[in-house]
């Protein structure tokens, strides 16, 4: 496909996102299907962890997996990617303690892995954030303890040799810290993590990891909760009126996400994923590098289709989007269709 050509398709799917009938049609026509041997490796945004509230320091046990697997990569056209994972999906859990909390973290990798794994916390005041304490073969299991010392929202990832291509594989999540006194309360939380994967570029069938696209930075896939298109096939949903918290991070591991809401502007962000400190208001797009994270809120004011994005938006096209369906009555005063009177 010609320039010109690659323009259009990109700038009509776009124009797509803005129609609720064509944009459902698209959904439809994508939807979660079933391949053979793969299985469904995207993570469900509502698994935010439990919140602490107003409890005091307590110990907290965190067990983590090493699952590889071959997942969905793009049902659209049903091609499939080994992934190396955290239990069995991309990102992996969501983590969830506090300030003061001593926590006992454990992997295992599962006996039928190809390769040696290990987690890196970023939460973590230790050598390696627990890498050198969690270097697991195949069939073994490896804990360490730590002390949680600062609140904030962390990633934690894999850091075994290559490390870009465990991480890239899928094997990244994020960690909350909460301050003591826990988190105000909102209506709805939800759980969104970018990653790039680097593919043969097959069109069809099994898509092989490829190392020279990964060392020239030039990811075939741009994935918000593992598979593209993950969180559009199977969109998140709110109530008009909710307040929602979003705890967005970006495992990379060479991507910045200049992360965005279609149709919303952030009433509050809490950017680099400093949850003790006072939040920017009223933010457009928000910059979440790799190995960082950031939580925004707003509140649904109308109802509409919420579309986050990278706004380098060319990754679009590379299977990055996700979509909030905020459902309720109509807001006039808010928006409405049509001239004044």
């Amino acid at each position: 496909m010609k320039v010109k050509g690659i323009i259009g398709a990109l700038s009509l799917g776009l124009l797509t996102l803005g129609s609720s009938a064509s944009w459902a049609a698209d959904v439809a026509a994508t939807a979660p299907v079933s391949i053979a041997g793969a299985v469904d490796i995207h993570q469900d945004p509502t698994a935010v962890g439990t919140p602490v509230g107003k409890r005091k320091p307590t110990t907290v046990k965190m067990a983590l997996e090493a699952v590889e697997l071959e997942g969905i990569l793009d049902p659209a056209k049903k091609t499939t990617f080994t992934y190396w994972t955290y239990n069995g999906k991309v990102p992996g859990p969501m983590l969830r303690a506090r300030v003061g909390d001593t926590i006992e973290v454990t992997l295992g990798n599962r006996k039928d892995s190809s390769v040696t794994h290990n987690v890196d916390l970023h939460a973590v005041w230790g050598q390696g954030g627990g890498a050198a304490a969690t270097v697991v073969a195949p069939g073994e299991s490896k804990s360490f303890v730590f002390t949680a010392m600062n609140p904030g929202i962390y990633v934690y990832h894999c850091a075994t040799p290559i490390i870009p291509q465990h991480i890239s594989s899928g094997m990244y999540g994020l960690i909350l810290i909460e301050p003591a006194g826990g988190l105000p309360k909102v209506d709805k939380e939800f759980y969104m993590m970018q990653g790039d994967i680097y593919t043969d570029g097959a069109a069809t069938g099994h898509r092989a990891f490829d190392v020279p696209s990964l060392l020239a930075e030039h990811p075939t896939d741009v994935v918000i909760n593992g598979s593209r298109m993950a969180l559009a096939n199977a969109p998140m949903h709110v109530k008009v009126g909710d307040n929602v918290r979003v705890f967005f991070g970006v495992g990379g591991p060479n991507l910045t996400s200049a992360f965005h809401a279609i149709g919303t502007i952030f009433d509050k962000v809490y950017p680099e994923g400093a949850t003790n400190k006072e939040p920017h208001l009223n933010v457009q797009t928000t910059v979440v590098p790799p190995g960082g994270a950031t939580m925004v809120e707003f509140n649904a004011r109308v109802p509409a289709k919420y579309i986050f994005v990278d706004h380098a938006l060319s990754r679009f096209a590379k299977g990055n989007a996700a979509i909030m369906v905020a459902e309720g009555d109509e807001q006039p005063n808010v928006f409405r269709t049509g001239k004044l009177k």
